[in-house]
């Protein structure tokens, strides 16, 4: 168990990331990602670049790190769901928390802004995403009878999860939706008529 100084030092740690990732997403929004540098980012936080190392290995790394956060809660939903839910049932329920939570962030348009203007900080995201797949998959394969002998079950269900979520956050900051879980509602029910669609056709 952690002490109180331990506490209280992860906490301060926490707040000067997250004064960082601020930082730093409000000067992407306004200089560019590519124009933005680490030393304007320090500079506005009120650190030294070296601090700034400390959390973060690029600017490119701050905008993966919050892709692992992402796949981070995405996973607690899943395992927070109940052992007796059948998997799609837990995927649904993990998808409609996450995206109501993610929507819930003020920073969410702002971070989607600049993932879809910059093509490098959009691949920065991206290039975590393996790693989010895979602890998504894992999740779903600790509810799956013989988790290893259904990897390929796992692997699906963590590919949907993240796909319907990316196309209900997609559709939500399109379209100036305010509910998301009703536009999540409607990615899913298009996925079930595609297919039954494709069954239909073998």
């Amino acid at each position: 168990m952690a002490s109180k100084s331990e506490l209280l030092l992860r906490r301060k740690q926490q707040v000067v990331q997250d004064a960082i990732w601020n930082a730093a997403i409000d000067l992407f929004g306004e200089k560019g990602f590519d124009e933005a540098t680490v030393d304007e980012i320090a500079a506005a936080t009120g650190v030294s670049q070296r601090t700034f190392f400390r959390y973060f290995a690029s600017k490119s790394d701050l905008m993966g790190q919050s892709m692992l956060a992402y796949g981070e809660v995405l996973r607690e939903a899943i395992q927070a769901t109940p052992k007796s839910a059948h998997a799609f049932a837990a995927l649904r329920s993990a998808v409609l928390e996450i995206a109501a939570t993610v929507v819930s962030f003020p920073r969410t348009r702002d971070v989607i802004a600049i993932a879809i203007k910059y093509p490098a900080a959009r691949e920065a995201q991206l290039s975590r995403r393996a790693e989010v797949e895979d602890s998504v998959a894992q999740a779903f394969a600790a509810r799956l009878k013989n988790g290893r002998k259904n990897e390929m079950t796992a692997r699906l269900l963590a590919g949907l999860t993240l796909t319907i979520l990316d196309a209900t956050l997609g559709q939500w900051y399109a379209g100036g939706v305010q509910d998301v879980t009703v536009v999540a509602e409607q990615v899913m029910k298009k996925l079930c008529k595609l297919v039954a669609g494709a069954d239909a056709g073998l």
